[in-house]
C-alpha cells in the first residue's frame, strides 16, 4: 500500500502563512501528477492545486496568487505554500497522487492535515 503523509497544518491568524508538505513514496511520485485537495466542515472535497511531473501547475480561483504548489522529486515531497490565509481556507487538506494507467487512473490519498485560520 503506497503512502502519502501530510504535515505542516495548524492554527494561524488571518493573513498568516503555512507550508504543507506531503511525503510520497518514490514509486509513486516518479509517475504521478500531484495535487492538494481540501474539505471544509459540511462541504464537499475540492481541488486546490495540481502539479504535473513536468512542473505545470493549476489552481482553483479562490487561491490564485496566494498559494503555491511545488514538488521536489529528489526528496519525494510535494509542498503547498499558503500565504495571506483567510478564515475560509479552514479545512482538512489532503495530498493526492494520480497515476495514469491504461483506460483510467489510480489515485492515492494521504490522511489529511488540519488547517485552521482564526483570530
Amino acid at each position: 500500500q503506497e503512502q502519502l503523509v501530510e504535515s505542516g497544518g495548524g492554527l494561524v491568524q488571518p493573513g498568516g502563512s503555512l507550508r504543507l508538505a506531503c511525503a510520497v513514496s518514490r514509486a509513486v511520485i516518479r509517475f504521478a501528477t500531484m495535487a492538494w485537495y481540501r474539505q471544509a466542515p459540511g462541504k464537499q472535497r475540492e481541488g486546490v492545486a495540481t502539479i504535473t511531473n513536468g512542473g505545470t501547475t493549476t489552481y482553483t480561483n479562490s487561491v490564485k496568487g496566494r498559494f503555491t504548489i511545488s514538488r521536489d522529486n529528489a526528496k519525494n515531497t510535494v509542498y503547498l505554500q499558503m500565504n495571506s490565509l483567510k478564515p475560509e481556507d479552514t479545512a482538512v487538506y489532503y495530498c493526492n497522487a494520480k497515476i495514469d494507467i491504461p483506460f483510467g487512473a489510480r489515485d492515492y490519498w494521504g490522511q489529511g492535515t488540519q488547517v485552521a485560520v482564526s483570530s
